[in-house]
C-alpha cells in the first residue's frame, strides 16, 4: 500500500537491525503494514488506533484473492474511476461514508490525494481526489497479489497503544514502534483527522512502555525523528541516551512536508535496546 508515513523505502535499513529469530512480533503502530508484511516471525500482531484501516485489513484478510480483485475492478467500472474523474471519486467517497464498505476505503486510498487516510470529527472520510496523480494501477495490483497471502498470518488489533496488553511477551519476542513523530507535521498526527493528535505526553508514555519491556528483557526497536526543520525532540534525545541509536538515510524530498528550505535536514533514527 501507498501510505503516508510508511517505511517501505527504509526497510533495507531497518530490517537488518531486527533479531534473526522472532517468536511473536508486535507492530504497535502498524499503519500501511510495510514492516509487518516483511518480517519473519512465528506470530505477527499488528495494532493501529485507526479502526477503519484495521477493519479494512480484516475484511481483505477473509476475502479470497480472486473475489477481492473482482470487487475492486467492479467498483472501478461502476464509478468510472480514473486519474481525472473527480465526480466518480466523490461519489465513491459518499458511498463509503454511508455504507462503510472496507473495499471502497481501499480504493479511496488508491485514488486519494497523496494516498492519505483522512477522517473528520464525524468519522467521515474526507481526503480530496488525487487528480492526475493517484490511481489503482498494475503496480498496486501486483503488490496486492503478493501482499494478500501475508495478511493471513497476521492478528489485527485496533487499540490505543496505552491499552495494549504486552505482559505476555518474553525475551523471544520483539516489539516495533513507529509512532507519530512529535516534531513533524504529518497529517496522521495533527489531531484533525478524526483521531487524537500526538503530544509530548504521548512520547513520554511510549518511552515508559518501552522501558518496561526492556526491564523484562523484551527486545524493541522504535523509529522516530530527533531533528526536523530546526526543531529538536529534547525528550527523545534524553531518553535515547540509554539505548542504541542508528541514523537512517531518509529522503523526504518528494513527500508532503513542504520544506521551505530544502537544505534543512531531518534526522530519522531507529532506536534499539539491543
Amino acid at each position: 500500500m501507498n501510505y503516508i508515513g510508511g517505511k517501505y523505502k527504509l526497510l533495507s535499513q531497518i530490517l537488518p537491525y531486527f533479531p534473526e529469530h522472532i517468536n511473536t512480533f508486535v507492530d504497535m503502530f502498524a499503519g500501511g503494514l510495510d514492516v509487518a508484511i516483511n518480517v519473519q516471525a512465528n506470530h505477527i500482531i499488528c495494532n493501529d488506533i485507526n479502526h477503519y484501516i484495521i477493519n479494512m485489513y480484516q475484511t481483505m484478510q477473509h476475502i479470497e484473492l480472486d473475489n477481492l480483485l473482482h470487487d475492486i475492478h467492479k467498483s472501478i467500472l461502476e464509478f468510472n474511476l480514473s486519474k481525472t474523474n473527480t465526480a466518480g471519486y466523490i461519489t465513491l467517497r459518499n458511498r463509503y461514508n454511508d455504507k462503510r464498505n472496507p473495499i471502497d476505503l481501499f480504493l479511496l486510498i488508491c485514488y486519494g490525494f497523496n494516498h492519505q487516510l483522512r477522517f473528520n470529527n464525524r468519522g467521515e472520510f474526507n481526503n480530496p481526489f488525487g487528480v492526475n496523480r493517484s490511481s489503482y494501477n498494475e503496480n498496486i495490483e501486483q503488490n496486492l497479489i503478493a501482499w494478500h497471502p501475508r495478511l493471513q498470518q497476521i492478528e489485527f488489533l485496533a487499540q490505543d497503544f496505552h491499552d495494549l496488553n504486552l505482559i505476555f511477551l518474553t525475551p523471544d519476542d520483539f516489539v516495533y514502534a513507529d509512532p507519530p513523530y512529535l516534531i513533524s507535521c504529518g497529517s496522521y498526527n495533527d489531531g484533525k483527522r478524526g483521531f487524537e493528535g500526538w503530544s509530548a505526553q504521548d512520547d513520554l508514555d511510549l518511552f515508559n512502555v518501552l522501558d518496561k519491556l526492556n526491564a523484562r528483557h523484551v527486545n524493541f526497536a522504535m523509529s522516530n525523528v530527533i531533528e526536523h526543520k530546526g526543531m529538536v525532540n529534547d525528550n527523545l534525545n534524553a531518553w535515547r541516551a540509554k539505548y542504541n541509536t542508528h541514523i537512517l538515510n531518509a529522503d523526504y524530498s518528494n513527500s508532503n512536508y513542504h520544506f521551505s528550505n530544502r537544505e534543512t535536514h531531518t534526522i530519522e533514527v531507529l532506536i534499539t535496546n539491543f
